[in-house]
């Protein structure tokens, strides 16, 4: 009898599922379910950077996408012998003590303030500014050591740190607060109780300060000097974590008969969509893997002893064990890639969404029509026009900063600016700046590697960016000065999730077996253009120009605000 594996992968706009044959290593079906809720805009604020999204969407896609991949293979679902979820993060969402969403309470339901915490949710600035400033001046062990020294608003204790000093009521119902990846875990298995729950070894090295050295989580008198509520609070999380080739549990008797499952499929430890997608893209030593989306996240693995006690500055973390077990896993990433171009596009379209959408010229139907048109063929007209333009010619130069810095050194006070415009700059010229930007920010990350001495021979792209865009691909060889291959699946965070679900199942040995077998293949290859490398090395500078000048323009306004 043959043996299946599903991984879901939680997106930013939408959950995915992917079936695969553990044995031919075939993705058999993919499934896909968008988010009602986000894609209305609920409980989100673009002006104050908030973005938080209710948990029934991502119960609900759980639910569609897995039924949906059975239904398209027409396989036993006793064959399903193990699962595994990947989400964003960092994602915290408020719970009861049973581990049930406070957004599902009386008197919560509509709160944005109890939904998940989205990772790009950038509200508690302040809050990661006083955690930085603790852990520098409070005398005692430095926590954001292994987080790159720099503790970010996009991470768990910051956003938690937000939401109970904006909001009372949140603050006194609230027991616990879960990552994404826990939360859809833990509410799959039989066994449901929080205390004893394996959190997600990933998840809270990565986002929540957790480290072997230090016992854990960081200690009751660091948290209670941020918060008191914090310190509390630790009390009712967790000690130890887990990887994800573990098993968290099996699967509950009532998510086996609405799912068409069997209570004998495994449900593996959760993890991060980057570091799932990672193994879904057959990483290996010295290998930098780009999960190029609405923001990027930038994998790397090294064995502990090449990297030892040495921390690197300004990334998002290094984790034993968060990609491959017994590895140590490191992090960095842009805030805003595919966002970028998104805002670029939203700017572009705004005359027709109120000159033309708005107006009774056309019909509802051209309208659609018209949309389909332009969501289609939008960016490849821009890339084409932007790829026209030739090197000698001037073109802007723009920083990536749309949504804040993740790294290196996270700060998401920073903006976004334009230089060198001029009445020659049409559409293309700006749009062609802004690819170089995105490019450009990347190579600040392997650079800033590097310099920390960790080795990068080979760099994989995996994504929608990266399949869909040999533009920004042939651009970001020419700034890295590097080869880049392309995963050739759509879904390489699911399949990496699936590789974890058959080691937990003990279909495989290991996760490197594992991933050798049902890891994706490679369908491209860029090589850097001769031709083009000293003009991009010429950018890059005027870049790093423009990017000291806004950076200590905000910082010499923060320092006449505080006197």
């Amino acid at each position: 009898m043959k043996n299946y594996v599903i991984g879901l992968d939680y997106g930013t706009d939408s959950v995915r599922a992917v079936l695969v044959d553990t044995g031919s290593g075939e993705e058999l079906a993919t499934d896909t379910f968008y988010y009602p809720q986000w894609r209305d805009k609920k409980y989100c604020d673009a002006a104050i950077n908030q973005f938080r999204q209710h948990p029934a969407d991502h119960i609900e896609g759980l639910e569609k996408t897995i039924k949906g991949v059975l239904a398209k293979t027409n396989i036993d679902g006793s064959a399903v012998k193990g699962i595994c979820i990947d989400t964003t993060g960092s994602s915290p969402i408020a719970v009861t003590k049973e581990g049930t969403p406070l957004a599902f309470e009386e008197g919560f339901k509509e709160n944005p303030n109890v939904m998940m915490v989205l990772w790009k949710d950038h509200t508690a600035i302040n809050e990661a500014n006083e955690i930085n400033e603790l852990a520098r001046t409070w005398g005692g062990e430095d926590f954001t050591k292994y987080e790159g020294g720099i503790y970010s608003s996009e991470w768990f204790w910051a956003k938690i740190a937000h939401v109970i000093r904006e909001d009372e009521a949140v603050k006194n119902a609230v027991y616990s607060w879960m990552e994404h990846c826990d939360l859809m875990t833990f509410m799959l298995i039989e066994n449901q109780d929080l205390a004893s729950f394996k959190r997600s070894r990933c998840a809270a090295g990565h986002k929540a300060m957790w480290h072997e050295s230090w016992g854990g989580l960081p200690p009751k008198d660091f948290l209670n000097q941020l918060d008191p509520y914090l310190g509390e609070l630790r009390d009712r999380l967790y000690t130890e974590t887990y990887t994800s080739d573990e098993v968290a549990g099996n699967l509950s008797a009532a998510w086996a008969e609405k799912l068409g499952l069997s209570t004998d499929c495994v449900i593996a430890v959760g993890t991060f969509d980057a570091h799932s997608g990672a193994v879904g893209a057959k990483i290996d030593k010295h290998t930098l893997v780009r999960v190029m989306g609405t923001s990027t996240c930038d994998i790397i693995v090294s064995e502990q002893e090449n990297v030892g006690d040495k921390t690197v500055r300004g990334i998002c973390g290094q984790v034993d064990g968060s990609v491959i077990p017994k590895m140590i896993g490191l992090e960095a990433g842009q805030s805003a890639f595919g966002d970028v171009l998104a805002w670029f596009k939203d700017v572009l379209n705004w005359p027709l969404e109120n000159l033309v959408f708005n107006s009774t010229i056309i019909s509802e139907e051209q309208k659609a029509k018209l949309r389909d048109e332009i969501d289609k063929d939008f960016i490849k007209k821009l890339s084409e026009a932007a790829e026209e333009i030739p090197l000698s010619e001037s073109i802007p130069i723009a920083l990536d900063w749309i949504n804040g810095r993740r790294t290196p050194d996270a700060n998401q006070e920073l903006k976004s600016a334009i230089t060198k415009l001029s009445l020659g700059s049409k559409a293309p010229h700006i749009f062609k700046a802004l690819i170089n930007a995105i490019c450009f920010g990347s190579k600040q990350i392997v650079d800033r590697f590097e310099e920390e001495g960790v080795k990068i021979n080979s760099v994989i792209g995996i994504g929608g960016v990266a399949r869909k865009s040999p533009f920004i691909m042939q651009t970001l060889a020419n700034v890295l000065n590097m080869p880049i291959k392309v995963a050739s699946s759509d879904e390489a965070p699911a399949l990496g999730a699936a590789v974890y679900a058959a080691v937990a199942a003990g279909l495989y040995p290991n996760v490197i077996e594992a991933s050798k077998k049902l890891g994706s293949d490679f369908e491209a290859e860029y090589h850097p253009e001769p031709e083009a490398l000293d003009t991009y090395a010429s950018l890059m500078e005027e870049y790093k120009e423009l990017g000291a000048f806004v950076e200590n323009n905000i910082n010499r306004k923060s320092t006449v605000n505080e006197l």
